[in-house]
């Protein structure tokens, strides 16, 4: 899957109160967004005032104004954003289909087939959520598939919920770091013009260590928080008729496979899987559309998908207006230039190029936008004391796996919050964002690895030019 991620905002845009004046609405809204997902936010609905808020102080601490809502109209509108709205409805569209025709309830039957209980379930999850997304290399596809799937039946069984989302998005986060074909796989290796395959090879040392320590934990929390009480013994044995539906779900991966469009294997799974429900019989043809003349409404499964797309569409393009500000203020190229003028020695640049690409994945929100950001910076950084260009791929992409699924306020874990909503047919509560990324142990372990790198050189090779080699 290729996203066109150039940047449009070419512009510099200028703020009262300088740095922290292009500073103060991105501040506004992470502590707006932390305060409401610390107190349980019921979805993302709850950030939509945060952002307005944050973007109408920067239009106020704005110098130029009309260039300030330029920007903000630009970013909005980029590519980026609209294929990831475009994916949003289409996946939570499949998802009410998938439980419309008793998928959900054939997972609960396989579980009982194979005396899985809640915390067997949440290991088969996290294990699940990593094939999948190391076969697709997208985390955000492997969350649109896998949520509507796991965490309903999960929660059914009895499943410690924030455990069980927390091993979906790590699934998601393992594939993001390792996978071939993963975005930020080829963004980090290229960025650096290093081999993608001795790139992948060379992350074997720090993904499995991690993934081994997300499922120690994930199995010591699915114990620990077991409440298999609050499991619904009326669905517990399931029913087997949904199983024709695993066909939706591997044909949407086997064009992922093939290399096509996000947009391309969402949408051809949506339309072979209502054809599948409808001649299968498992989709009534009222659920494709019918009208309610009294009340002058239509009533379909796609509406109701959309509808619950709405949220998180409208999250994502406020976020993204409000993050291209902050990229046209120049705030990234003044950080870059203030690292290397203190970049001494090979430690100095090793902690440099992780702090800038942490600094640009806090900012921007978005990981390959922020590789491609510092990119000219830890290249010329890596040759000057020789750091290999693997070492340096591989630090970004540790970065750009951690933060961006555990921090409450950036997209796949806001995403991952939102998809806790397919329990809702079943009873089955949301989880918060904050909780989301509490409980993501994949992406915990990761920084472990991260930390082990930074300070103590795990990972490191005595000859870097041999390694590139």
């Amino acid at each position: 899957m290729e996203l066109d991620l150039r940047d449009e905002n070419n512009s510099s845009l200028e703020f009262y109160g300088g740095v922290l004046g292009a500073l103060a609405p991105f501040i506004v809204f992470i502590v707006g967004v932390v305060i409401i997902a610390l107190s349980g936010a019921p979805d993302e609905k709850g950030f939509w005032p945060i952002l307005i808020l944050a973007i109408g102080i920067g239009l106020i601490l704005a110098k130029d104004k009309t260039a300030f809502s330029e920007v903000v109209i630009s970013g909005m509108s980029q590519k980026i954003v609209m294929i990831m709205i475009m994916a949003w409805i289409l996946a939570s569209i499949i998802g009410i289909l998938m439980t419309l025709t008793g998928f959900v309830e054939a997972l609960i039957w396989i579980s009982d087939q194979l005396s899985l209980n809640g915390i067997g379930f949440i290991i088969a999850t996290f294990i699940i959520c990593c094939i999948v997304s190391l076969s697709t290399g997208s985390s955000f596809a492997t969350i649109l598939i896998c949520s509507p799937l796991l965490y309903p039946a999960g929660g059914i069984l009895g499943a410690h919920l924030p455990s069980l989302a927390g091993a979906i998005i790590g699934g998601a986060a393992f594939g993001d770091f390792i996978a071939p074909i993963s975005d930020t796989t080829i963004a980090s290796a290229l960025s650096q013009n290093a081999k993608i395959g001795a790139t992948v090879k060379s992350r074997i040392k720090y993904i499995v260590p991690a993934a081994l320590l997300a499922l120690v934990c994930y199995i010591l929390t699915a114990i620990w928080f077991n409440d298999t009480v609050s499991a619904d013994e009326n669905v517990l044995s399931g029913k087997p008729e949904g199983l024709i539906m695993l066909l939706v779900p591997a044909l949407i991966i086997y064009i992922f496979l093939k290399g096509k469009h996000l947009l391309h294997g969402l949408l051809f799974g949506l339309l072979f899987g209502t054809v599948l429900g409808l001649v299968s019989g498992l989709l009534p043809v009222e659920q494709l559309i019918s009208l309610d003349l009294e009340n002058f409404v239509a009533k379909s499964f796609v509406i109701d998908g959309i509808n619950r797309a709405v949220g998180l569409s409208i999250f994502t393009i406020l976020l993204m207006g409000l993050v291209a500000t902050l990229k046209a203020s120049g705030l990234m190229a003044k950080l870059v230039d203030f690292a290397a003028l203190r970049t001494k020695t090979v430690k100095h640049a090793e902690g440099w190029i992780a702090t800038v690409m942490t600094m640009a994945v806090l900012l921007t929100t978005h990981s390959i936008v922020a590789i491609l950001m510092v990119t000219d910076f830890t290249n010329k950084t890596g040759k000057k004391f020789e750091v290999s260009k693997i070492r340096r791929a591989n630090l970004l992409s540790l970065i750009a796996c951690i933060f961006p699924f555990v921090l409450p306020y950036f997209i796949p874990v806001i995403l991952m919050a939102n998809m806790t909503a397919t329990g809702k047919e079943f009873g089955i509560p949301q989880v918060s964002p904050f909780e989301v990324g509490l409980y993501n142990f994949m992406s915990w372990g990761l920084l472990v690895m991260f930390l082990l790198t930074i300070f103590f050189g795990f990972g490191k090779n005595k000859k870097p030019k041999k390694i590139d080699e």
